[in-house]
Formats: C-alpha cells, sequence, structure tokens
C-alpha cells in the first residue's frame, strides 16, 4: 500500500517538473520571438556641458513596446550634442536632457532659457563644507540687519541648481568633499538681482538639499534674536496702589494781641562839671 503511494507521488511530482519545464520554454520562446529596437545608452558617465561622440554609446535591445521617449538609434545623430542633464552609464540617452541642437560644448551651452549664472563666493562652512557639486540644487539664506538694526536671517530662494563649483562644471568621480571658493549658480534674473542685494547688504549661506525634492515656496517668517533665545518682553511694573493722604486738623486762628502804648521818649538830661565835682540835671 506505501509503495503505491509512494509510485503516485513520485509519478505526479514528474509530470509537475515536466509542466513547469513547457511553461518555462514557452514563455523564453515568447520574448526571444518578441519585437526589439535597438536604444543607444552611454558607455560612462556623461557631465553637464560636455559634447557626445558616437565611441560613448553602444546600442542595447530594448523591448519594442517600452522604447523610452526621446530615446535614439542612430549614433549619428547624437555627434556634436551636448548634455543638459547627467547622464550616468548604462542609461538611455534621452532628447530632453541634451541642450539644443548647435548648442557648442561649455557652461553657457547648459543655462536654460531666460535663465543666468551667477557665481557667489563660498568658504568651507558657506559651501557646505565642499560637498556642492554640479548638478547639485541648494537653498540661498542671508544674514542682514532689518530697519530696527535688528539680526534677522531667512530663505531667501529656493531650489537653485549649481551649475559649476570653482573652475568645474563636470561632477568629480570620486564623492570626496572639496572646499572651493565659488561656485556658480543657473538662476532667473529676478533672482540674480536678489542675490546680488544680499551678498552685499547681509551674508549668505548656501543649503544643500535632496535632488527629488521639488518641493518649494516654504515662505518662513526668517528668525529673530528674540526667536533664537526666546528673550520675553520686560513685563509692566505693577501698579501699586497711593497710600491715603491723612488731611492735617485745622490750626486755630490766632488769637488778637493787645495793642502796647509806645513807651515815651526819655527827659533830656545835662551833665555839669564844676572843678572836680560832676553832676547831672533833668528837665
Amino acid at each position: 500500500m506505501q509503495s503505491k503511494r509512494a509510485i503516485f507521488m513520485l509519478v505526479l511530482s514528474l509530470l509537475a517538473g515536466a509542466a513547469a519545464v513547457v511553461l518555462a520554454a514557452r514563455w523564453l520562446g515568447q520574448q526571444a520571438s518578441g519585437e526589439r529596437t535597438q536604444v543607444l545608452v552611454a558607455t560612462r558617465d556623461l557631465d553637464l556641458g560636455q559634447a557626445i561622440s558616437p565611441e560613448m554609446l553602444q546600442p542595447v535591445a530594448w523591448p519594442s513596446g517600452n522604447v523610452p521617449a526621446g530615446s535614439f538609434t542612430d549614433p549619428q545623430l547624437l555627434d556634436g550634442r551636448v548634455v543638459r542633464n547627467s547622464i550616468f552609464k548604462g542609461e538611455p540617452v534621452l532628447e530632453p536632457k541634451l541642450a539644443p541642437e548647435g548648442t557648442k560644448a561649455g557652461l553657457d551651452s547648459i543655462i536654460k532659457p531666460g535663465h543666468r549664472a551667477i557665481s557667489v563666493k563660498v568658504n568651507e562652512v558657506v559651501g557646505v563644507a565642499g560637498f556642492l557639486a554640479p548638478g547639485s540644487y541648494v537653498d540661498l539664506l542671508v544674514n542682514i540687519r532689518d530697519d530696527r538694526d535688528t539680526a534677522i536671517s531667512r530663505v531667501v530662494l529656493e531650489r537653485i541648481m549649481v551649475l559649476a563649483v570653482a573652475q568645474e562644471a563636470r561632477r568629480p568621480d570620486e564623492t570626496k568633499a572639496r572646499v572651493v571658493n565659488a561656485v556658480t549658480l543657473e538662476v532667473t534674473p529676478e533672482q540674480a538681482e536678489k542675490i546680488d542685494l544680499a551678498r552685499n547688504v547681509g551674508t549668505l549661506s548656501l543649503m544643500l538639499r535632496n535632488q527629488v525634492d521639488t518641493k518649494d515656496d516654504v515662505n518662513t517668517a526668517g528668525v529673530r534674536r528674540e526667536d533664537l533665545f526666546g528673550d520675553a518682553k520686560p513685563a509692566p511694573a505693577p501698579v501699586v496702589a497711593a497710600a491715603p493722604v491723612r488731611r492735617a486738623a485745622p490750626r486755630p486762628a490766632p488769637r488778637p494781641v493787645a495793642a502796647v502804648a509806645p513807651a515815651a521818649p526819655p527827659a533830656p538830661t545835662v551833665e555839669v562839671i564844676r572843678g572836680t565835682q560832676k553832676s547831672s540835671a533833668s528837665f
């Protein structure tokens, strides 16, 4: 009885295995027979402002139904095109990541239409300890004194792209931080005016942000000294009730003084000297 059951289980396992092999072979056959399209991908990391040459590309088979929009199949169409956004090794080269046709390689070729490039002086602290790189996004913070001569720190611009660090517009191969003395930012003319005014009336700082963080319009009210230290306004002095004024009792009127008759003037006196004798006589 047990032997029959074991044989039955063995046969059932063999049938299940055979069915799995048949299904896998059918799936592979469908994939192999599916239509494919050659899509050009990068053979190395392509940096901002870099011109593309055919040896930087290679064709890769791609399912026809999932071809990325804006992809290329002919390497001659990409010869001399300038990279607008960084393209990594193995990534398809797409039209939105390239500068317009006819653009020459260089920093000015990657500036968006209607935008400008402006450089900002930085140091180890302002430059986020050297972790800024071309393609990074930063927020600008300014510290100034307001009309009441009170120090205030506030965010003035958000999500500004870094075009170049020092004199380099290419993202370095290593991730090691580098301290530089200037960075170049991509801004609109209105944003350039704000940066120019802010760095002349106060102190600028850069805040590095995540590249995929597209949230902006924080609209902070800024921070002042009293917000930083929690200084409370002096409490008003307590009102002390005045003690009741005690009025003095009225003084009695002085009694009239009786008039005194003036004394009579003294009678005239004459002193008479006779020899050695002296006498006086009154009249």
